[in-house]
């Protein structure tokens, strides 16, 4: 049995990033970035007005001025006008300023008189001038590889007339549910078995962590079947088991596997729940071995299944996001593994949910954050505390 992290370490040192591919901007949502991208244009790319007004020149906008209204300029193409002392041009929100023009005064702050204007207020010089480049700069950086690509940034890259973008290659996933006992939710079920709910769990892990679930079946406790079915999933880039790897008659993945040829690195991790744990290759293809207990499979997911495909999509951060949260009661791990404690972080608050064994389905459901603690590690309840989110 090995460590929490050097189960990772070795985890990710085998894993490297799968080839890039090409991708219309418009479809690149939730992937990540192949290479850095820079400007190729200002924002924005020409002086324009912030508001509603007149485009002026500021040193004749005195309290009580007029001036003569001589043009008008909306939003759109620019119409190449020119504003010279004592006359101004109507102008529109986001319009190109015209030449000789230093300043806008809002429409409310003059009195149409026909064709002139009478000031109301002083005008500063780029008084409600948007000027070419204050937001972004020619050359500068506005995505970097391995860069989550979220809607925000696809504005950028659209603003700078990119169509494609170069994201992360595409993770394919296989999943086996092992076991005698698995019925498929729907059909009648017969006494002694359960419904396989650890297929949904990981298909829907794989999908939030933007992998593909190519296939997730059952298999029973056979060793041909298993061998075939593993076969044949083996042309994915991943291959996740879900039970059959702990060390029982009926276990028989390890042995399987082992059979087909595979390579196994890690069986076994010091971590609560989780501790049947196993990682190695079939082929191309990285095989995770999760115990069939779904808060045991969901927890080795989130902890070494995510952070491997995620290093396959090239992606610069591996970890869940983190947020400091107060503990709402006293907590101490009395066993000689890191536990993980499953809870709801709201409000600033943690609490742990529910009964913390690996079988309590219903207690995970109604949490969101998981607490890790090390060995022999107490905690006060008005402790802050990291806890790591998934929703």
């Amino acid at each position: 049995m090995i460590s929490e992290a050097e189960a990772r370490a070795k985890i990710l040192e085998a894993i490297r990033a799968l080839p890039p591919r090409k991708m219309s901007t418009w479809q690149a949502l939730d992937h990540f970035a192949a290479e850095d991208y820079f400007a190729r244009l200002p924002l924005p790319m020409f002086d324009n007005s912030a508001m509603d007004g007149f485009a002026v020149i500021a040193s004749d906008c005195k309290k009580g001025a007029r001036l003569r209204v001589i043009d008008e300029q909306p939003a759109g193409l620019d119409r190449k006008l020119r504003v010279s002392n004592g006359n101004t041009v109507r102008i529109f929100t986001g319009a190109p300023m015209p030449a000789g023009a230093d300043a806008v005064v809002m429409q409310e702050d003059v009195t149409r008189e026909g064709d002139e204007i009478v000031i109301n207020v002083d005008v500063e010089v780029d008084e409600f001038v948007r000027k070419r480049g204050c937001d972004l700069g020619e050359g500068q950086k506005i995505l970097g590889k391995g860069d989550p690509i979220v809607a925000t940034k696809l504005a950028l890259l659209a603003s700078q007339g990119f169509a494609q973008v170069s994201v992360d290659g595409e993770v394919r996933a296989a999943i086996i549910s092992t076991g005698d006992e698995l019925a498929k939710p729907g059909e009648k079920i017969q006494p002694g078995q359960i419904y396989d709910s650890n297929s949904i769990l990981l298909q829907s892990l794989l999908k939030r962590s933007g992998a593909v679930a190519a296939s997730a079946g059952n298999c029973s406790d056979n060793d041909d079947s298993l061998r075939a079915a593993m076969q044949s999933a083996a042309k994915n880039e991943i291959l996740i088991v879900s039970g059959g790897v702990s060390v029982g008659e009926h276990d028989l993945v390890q042995k399987a596997l082992r059979d087909l040829g595979a390579k196994i690195d890690i069986w076994r991790v010091a971590i609560k729940p989780g501790k049947p744990f196993l990682f190695g290759q079939l082929g191309r293809c990285f095989v995770f071995g999760l115990p069939g207990n779904p808060v045991s499979a969901f927890v080795t997911f989130l902890q070494f299944v995510r952070p491997a495909i995620l290093r396959m999509m090239g992606a610069n951060d591996l970890d869940l996001p983190k947020i400091p949260a107060k503990l709402t009661v006293d907590l101490t791990n009395e066993g000689d593994r890191v536990h993980y404690v499953r809870g709801q972080c709201e409000n600033g608050n943690f609490a742990p949910i529910g009964r913390q064994e690996s079988h309590a389905l219903f207690g995970l459901s109604q949490s969101n954050a998981l607490l890790r603690m090390e060995t022999g590690e107490s905690l006060k309840a008005g402790e802050t505390v990291d806890v790591q989110v998934w929703e």
